[in-house]
């Protein structure tokens, strides 16, 4: 039997929050509400570790989205990310109080951490999660990943080792609705990392060359795919109707791929995993890749001309037809409605 040298001391499940200029991201509030479900089953609470620098946004956001406890490190050393940094400042935390779980996102930021985390603490991660539950058997968390490429879904356990640790994709958890009038223990963590230990520093940031998208915050996505035959059909077709709606513009990976649109607008197991209330697929087939990246999504709306496509499977409203001439009559009737 594996064993570690760290020990469970609470029930307690904790939800690492993402911090950018001091306020909390999305990813980590939204592992909150899964973070107080398995919190409570296993009779503990769910704490938000916040690490960063002016973080009192990100702990009344926390707290707002469910946090019971919060853990803050604070300090301008934290001010930009760093694996040296962040890696010592929660391992620092979990010395002096294990919990049975550590939540991440399965961000560039979360994919980096993780590993680093779990290999320092010798126990095991378990990445790219997009369901979590307790396994009755055992009393651990049961992490669910795509696995073979997406083509099946893996339940995995890691009962051997605390804490455990599972990155989770942004987007397939809902936040829970924001509730400011709570109240939470803040637990300051008198924690600092020496700055000349840091082996990477931040230079310079370049923004994103194209259009910011935020995917991932949309509430509404209109996305096109390989039955669009060609890049013009995003600016004509699928950009007017996502304005109409107050939507942002995704893609599937065939689109990207064909370089009809820049991967920043790519949705599914490869791009941005999405929960938005209303997703609607125009000219996309339905692959499982790109499934898993939007099936979340509140109310799936998909327009296709093969009626045999997979995504109509996951369709809440399936229209029939050729996108080119049902994507500008609805948006015509949705201009019209607001007038």
């Amino acid at each position: 039997m594996l064993q570690t040298s760290y020990e469970a001391k609470t029930k307690d499940v904790w939800v690492f929050i993402e911090t950018k200029d001091g306020k909390a991201r999305n990813v980590g509030l939204e592992l909150l509400n899964p973070g107080r479900r398995l919190a409570g089953i296993q009779g503990g609470k769910a704490v938000a570790l916040v690490i960063g620098h002016n973080c009192e946004d990100a702990v009344k956001e926390a707290i707002a989205h469910g946090a019971d406890k919060v853990l803050l490190v604070d300090n301008e050393v934290y001010g930009h990310y760093s694996t040296d940094a962040y890696t010592a400042a929660i391992v620092h935390c979990v010395e002096a109080d294990c919990p049975t779980t550590i939540l991440m996102g399965a961000s560039p930021l979360g994919r980096d951490l993780g590993p680093r985390v779990a290999g320092r603490l010798k126990t095991g991660l378990t990445a790219d999660c997009t369901s979590l539950d307790i396994d009755e058997a055992t009393g651990k968390v049961a992490w669910t990943r795509p696995a073979f490429g997406g083509n099946l879904m893996a339940t995995i356990l890691c009962p051997f080792t605390f804490p455990q640790i599972g990155t989770c994709r942004p987007g397939v958890n809902k936040k829970l609705e924001a509730d400011y009038s709570r109240t939470a223990e803040v637990e300051k963590v008198d924690f600092v990392f020496p700055a000349d230990k840091i082996r990477i520093k931040l230079i310079e940031t370049i923004a994103e060359e194209g259009e910011k998208v935020d995917l991932e915050g949309a509430e509404i996505i209109v996305s096109g795919g390989r039955g669009l035959g060609g890049p013009e059909g995003f600016e004509t077709t699928i950009k007017p109707l996502a304005d109409a709606l107050g939507g942002v513009v995704g893609s599937s990976r065939a689109a990207v791929d064909a370089g009809w649109i820049p991967h920043s607008h790519q949705v599914g197991q490869t791009g941005k995993t999405v929960g938005p209330k209303l997703y609607v697929a125009c000219g996309i087939s339905g692959a499982i890749q790109h499934l898993a990246g939007m099936g979340s999504s509140d109310f799936i709306v998909c327009i296709n001309k093969d009626p045999e496509a997979p995504i109509f499977g996951v369709a809440d409203l399936g229209v029939i037809g050729n996108l080119y001439d049902v994507c500008p009559a609805l948006t015509k009737l949705i201009l019209a409605d607001k007038d």
